[in-house]
């Protein structure tokens, strides 16, 4: 009974994690891209976010290796040095990563907080994908159908978010929808391809999750790095790395970097219907934070569509349980007790 109630606890928990992550990013990486004063680069926002989460991933594999620094310099050594072929394959999803959060903080740029949380479940789809055409899996029918819902709901949202579903353009700076929606599409597409990779490299080899966290961390510093001196270096050069950073930028680079991290941990005690009811309160929080601060109208196709999309994650979730088939026995056996 005690340990039943402690799996509530984390369920509920998990819950409540997953749901706020999945809600505060966005609202606040809007907020970080639309405020007033100088703006922050977002280049380097994702460099700093990557060097937060390898510290973090370090300290885990430290943890994991007993706090001995032996053991954890060698674990490290034997990890990417001695191993330069697995090490260089994670250099494959390390700058998909870089590319998709920087594609993410344009979206964020040009696309209200609501409209953003339901066009970034696009990567849903790019998932499913992406798992059949590389992990060669199959899916279930009431899965096909989700994915047709989950497209519907996005193209409903995002004419509804052309015509009236708009924001002051008096209070933002000047939005591109077009290149917002681009920008999700693509961290969308990035974010399936980096996922099942991923999954597929922990599947084929006995390298913790922490410890695959700190090679791609590492590998993607230096990726992270060359997009802001080839994007940014006047900028840089001009006003420093550093600059528009204050306390909710530090809030925003450390909420991403570990955003992901926190999900990690929780998300084995969370079942696909949790994880439904997590992305879709996100949804619904991110549409009523939009139209208290944001100044965000929310219609009625909108309405409609984000309603259809937070369905195609319920039915892309859902997993019927199978019944265990009856073995034939005479109907006198069937009813003995179990020995």
């Amino acid at each position: 009974m005690i340990i039943q109630a402690n799996q509530n606890h984390l369920k509920y928990i998990s819950l409540i994690t997953l749901t706020l992550q999945n809600a505060i990013l966005g609202l606040s990486m809007r907020y970080g891209r639309t405020r007033s004063g100088d703006m922050f680069l977002s280049s380097t926002a994702v460099v700093m976010s990557e060097f937060v989460k390898l510290l973090t991933c370090l300290v885990l594999v430290f943890h994991e290796e007993g706090q001995d620094v032996n053991r954890f310099v060698t674990a490290l050594h034997t990890t990417i040095i001695k191993n330069p072929v697995d090490t260089f394959k994670i250099c494959v999803p390390s700058l998909v990563y870089i590319i998709q959060n920087n594609l993410l903080y344009l979206s964020a740029s040009h696309l209200d907080a609501a409209t953003y949380q339901v066009t970034y479940q696009l990567k849903i789809l790019t998932t499913a994908m992406f798992a059949v055409t590389i992990l060669k899996k199959k899916l279930l029918q009431q899965q096909w159908g989700a994915l047709v819902f989950l497209v519907a709901g996005v193209v409903l949202v995002q004419l509804a978010d052309s015509g009236t579903a708009t924001v002051n353009s008096n209070d933002f700076p000047e939005q591109n929808r077009l290149l917002g929606f681009g920008a999700a599409l693509g961290a969308c597409v990035l974010s399936g391809f980096a996922g099942i990779y991923f999954e597929k490299m922990l599947k084929g080899a006995d390298i913790s999750v922490w410890m695959r966290n700190v090679q791609l961390s590492l590998l993607s510093l230096p990726f992270g790095l060359i997009t802001c001196f080839s994007n940014d270096f006047r900028s840089i050069q001009r006003n420093g790395f550093f600059i528009g950073y204050d306390l909710f930028v530090i809030y925003l680079v450390v909420l991403q970097a570990g955003g992901g991290l926190i999900v990690a941990m929780v998300v084995k005690y969370a079942d696909n219907i949790l994880k439904g009811f997590a992305t879709s309160l996100a949804i619904i929080i991110s549409c009523v934070a939009s139209m208290y601060f944001f100044n965000f109208n929310l219609t009625l196709q909108f309405a409609f569509g984000a309603m259809l999309v937070i369905v195609s994650i319920f039915l892309y979730g859902y997993e019927p349980r199978k019944t265990k088939p009856v073995e034939d026995k005479p109907e006198a056996d069937q009813f003995l007790p179990k020995v």
